[in-house]
């Protein structure tokens, strides 16, 4: 394993995203910022630490894509942890909106094909198209990793029980972007089980950060409230089960949580050390 890890995180300018940074830069390894906004990316590496280096990087826009991994290749040479992390909810939510009438609004039934498509630029096509560009990267590394950061509302074995308390909720956008990344991602593995690369997806469950978007008191009831508590973004209980590739039906698994890494933000954490082997 090489000395200096370089790892790239899409999407840590905020969020589960610069949490899952910060975790990387305290175990020691040099972390790429990515960020839509250069400015957004600067000011979350400067509170990072000097181990973090903010990476102008628009999941949606090729240019930005090959941008940033001919300045990788430049300055590094190689690519060893890959998080995909950057995703959106929606376009254009009401603030007083909650997750259930978003839910109503996004019926396959009524859903607008833009707000479909958006969504989809980001969580489905924005993963593939930083992996194509990254992978040559991740190919030089002795030990790559690549995790895509999902979420279990796109589960299709959970969905398709009538006891799921998101089921309610499953629709074209958000929910059915993470199915279509959760197959993706089955995909990636299968091409690189030959290699040396793991490939790994991640859930960190309800988290509260700025891509739900949710109105305080529209949250939290009839089957909602059944199914969790929602957890803040700082809380040092654990935020959800990790999953890993290829081992049933569902690319969505459940995997050991036990790590004592997995406190503050604890799948952040409990990530930031699986993913460099430990």
């Amino acid at each position: 394993m090489p000395d200096n890890r370089i790892a790239l995180v899409t999407g840590a300018n905020q969020g589960v995203g610069l949490q899952v940074a910060k975790e990387l830069a305290a175990n020691g390894v040099t972390v790429l910022v990515g960020s839509r906004n250069f400015e957004r990316g600067e000011a979350a590496a400067s509170e990072i630490g000097p181990r973090a280096i903010a990476l102008q990087l628009d999941v949606t826009d090729q240019d930005s894509i090959n941008a940033a991994a001919a300045r990788i290749g430049d300055e590094f040479g190689r690519l060893d942890l890959l998080v995909q992390n950057a995703a959106i909810s929606n376009t254009g939510r009401r603030p007083d909106a909650t997750v259930e009438d978003h839910a109503r609004m996004t019926r396959p039934s009524n859903v607008s094909l833009d707000e479909v498509r958006a969504v989809w630029e980001t969580n489905v096509f924005g993963v593939l198209a930083v992996y194509q560009a990254m992978l040559p990267l991740l190919r030089r590394s002795t030990d790559a990793r690549i995790v895509n950061v999902s979420s279990g509302v796109g589960s299709l074995t959970s969905n398709a029980d009538p006891a799921f308390g998101y089921r309610a909720l499953f629709g074209p956008v958000y929910p059915a972007s993470k199915t279509a990344l959760n197959a993706i991602t089955l995909a990636m593995m299968i091409e690189l089980e030959s290699t040396g690369i793991k490939v790994n997806l991640v859930s960190p469950a309800y988290t509260r950060t700025n891509l739900q978007q949710l109105r305080r008191n529209g949250v939290g009831r009839g089957r909602l409230a059944r199914s969790g508590p929602r957890r803040p973004a700082r809380s040092g209980r654990s935020l959800g089960d990790v999953h890993k590739v290829g081992k049933c039906d569902d690319p969505l698994v459940r995997a050991d949580r036990t790590s004592p890494a997995a406190q503050l933000l604890p799948q952040a954490a409990w990530a930031a050390r699986r993913i460099q082997g430990e």
